[in-house]
């Protein structure tokens, strides 16, 4: 798939520890906007942060390296963030969702070997 022009960006920050039916939240969600046929989506963790209870976790303390940041970032035609948003709700998500519009300039995967051959 090749993207250009104007997208909606949806990060979801939430902890590391944050499950699914025993799996990691961020790999629910990635496989998920899998499913829903999205144009990719990207998981980056965090060395530190806080959020809505206000306690700082880090790498830094072995003690405290629990619950460490996770964004997953997912660009896409906003029609179809949109449309994908109500996934998010399913997963009763403890954290914060943001929408940014953006501009994709550069949208290119790797080519298959048929479409390398050709």
């Amino acid at each position: 798939m090749i993207m250009f022009g104007r997208a909606l960006r949806l990060t979801v920050f939430l902890d590391d520890t944050d499950t699914w039916h025993h799996r990691p939240m961020f790999t629910e969600i990635v496989h998920r906007a899998h499913a829903a046929g999205l144009a990719g989506a990207s998981v980056f963790r965090g060395v530190e942060g806080f959020g809505a209870t206000q306690v700082v976790h880090t790498t830094r303390l072995l003690s405290m390296a629990d619950d460490l940041p996770v964004a997953v970032v997912i660009i896409d035609a906003e029609e179809r963030i949109r449309a994908f948003l109500p996934q998010l709700d399913d997963l009763l998500i403890e954290g914060l969702a943001v929408l940014d519009e953006v501009e994709v300039v550069h949208h290119r995967g790797r080519q298959t070997n048929q479409q390398e051959e050709r």
